[in-house]
């Protein structure tokens, strides 16, 4: 990535937290949000393809009642990555949901 888009991309994100994080957090503080949000998405985004495969791997492991800490290199494998998400959620599904449903239903992820 050029100089110049990297410069414009920032700026960008940094644009947006202005108008989005205004008057929530103070504005020394939008990086505890946007940058593990940034990391967040990325994870996310990686995972997307493999996401309906891992599920089902670890549907069929928990029928086999395949310990949690034993699950691991399988759902990796699926995953395609050295880490993966067992959770139905992504971010992109998380709007569909009322807020107390979401948090409650977020906790295992």
């Amino acid at each position: 990535m050029n100089h110049s888009v990297h410069h414009t991309l920032v700026n960008f994100i940094w644009n947006v937290a202005d108008d989005v994080l205004r008057d929530i957090y103070v504005r020394g503080k939008y990086r505890d949000v946007i940058l593990p949000m940034i990391v967040i998405r990325r994870l996310d985004v990686l995972l997307e393809d493999s996401k309906e495969d891992v599920l089902k791997r670890h549907q069929y492991l928990e029928e086999l009642k395949i310990p949690p800490e034993d699950q691991v290199q399988a759902l990796e494998e699926a995953a395609g990555y050295s880490f993966y998400n067992i959770s139905p959620f992504t971010l992109q599904s998380l709007p569909k949901y009322d807020g107390k449903t979401t948090v409650t239903r977020l906790i295992p992820w």
